[in-house]
């Protein structure tokens, strides 16, 4: 496989959040702000990097009936690693996605290419897949945060752009974040159609 068509799955082609529509989870629960979203895309794309590494070194020698524990596994130990630097570094970070850092752990993008790249490709494809994917996902919840935090907020990335207006709470709520989500998976998609 290309290095050029592992960049493009990541980020466009097999977009985790867009095309895939895998993680939705996080991607819905954590994206009421820019920053959130942004954390958490990051948080997952570390994940993916480290045990995609890890998971293509040891492919050979883990057996084939306990591969999925082998992987979660694996997984398990890098989320505890940005559960416990977030805890340390980023405290108030850490309280406002509270649940969702463990929850990397069975998000079905993490898992998906573990079984699905990294325990069929070598290190250097994997770690590479692993990056992508997780700026692809990063992308994504940026965007998404982004439009949710503006439109119920007036604000992005914490900066007020719409002066002493309070924004539309419904765009912060679970509603709003379908809503959104919605609107934005068919506008890239079509984007993406177009230029094909």
């Amino acid at each position: 496989m290309k290095t050029s068509d592992i960049i493009k799955n990541g980020l466009i082609k097999e977009n985790p959040t867009w095309v895939l529509i895998l993680g939705m989870c996080p991607t819905l629960a954590t994206t009421t702000s820019a920053v959130n979203g942004m954390s958490m895309g990051l948080a997952t794309t570390f994940v993916l990097m480290m045990s995609n590494i890890v998971i293509s070194l040891l492919k050979s020698v883990i057996p084939d009936k306990v591969r999925i524990p082998a992987f979660i596994v694996v997984i398990a130990t890098f989320v505890t690693i940005v559960q416990m630097v977030m805890q340390a570094y980023l405290p108030s970070l850490y309280d406002s996605l509270g649940l969702f850092i463990p929850l990397i752990v069975v998000n079905c993008i993490v898992l998906g290419r573990a079984e699905a790249f990294a325990s069929k490709n070598n290190v250097w494809h994997s770690f590479l897949d692993g990056l992508f994917m997780g700026l692809g996902f990063t992308w994504a919840l940026t965007l998404l945060g982004m439009v949710r935090e503006l439109l119920g907020g007036g604000s992005i990335f914490g900066h007020s752009l719409i002066g002493g207006a309070d924004g539309m709470l419904l765009f912060i709520l679970p509603p709003g974040g379908f809503l959104c989500l919605g609107l934005l998976m068919a506008l890239i998609n079509r984007l993406r159609r177009k230029s094909a």
